[in-house]
């Protein structure tokens, strides 16, 4: 599956990791917001919410969490990069 089926798939949770003032400022439609800081201590609630499709304003803290999560054992885990990229693709 691409990164854009996986976007607009209805079991996928897509995960913004910027900050709560970054989120409130432009965000995916039905995305939530997980800041890069708080990732650790909700591993276990994100491991729940699998597959994952993680944005942040750029891919380089999505990157980050997605490195972390797969480290962790995730499985179905990916970079879809800058939320505005994965807003795009979004049918």
């Amino acid at each position: 599956m691409d990164l854009q089926e996986l976007i607009n798939s209805d079991k996928v949770s897509i995960v913004d990791v910027r900050t709560p003032m970054e989120f409130t400022e432009g965000h995916v439609n039905g995305s939530i917001n997980i800041p890069l800081n708080d990732v650790v201590e909700r591993v276990e609630e994100l491991r729940g919410m699998q597959p994952l499709v993680l944005c942040c304003a750029s891919g380089g803290r999505s990157g980050q969490a997605t490195d972390y999560l797969q480290v962790q054992g995730f499985e179905e885990v990916y970079n879809g990069g800058g939320w505005t990229n994965v807003n795009a693709q979004k049918l």
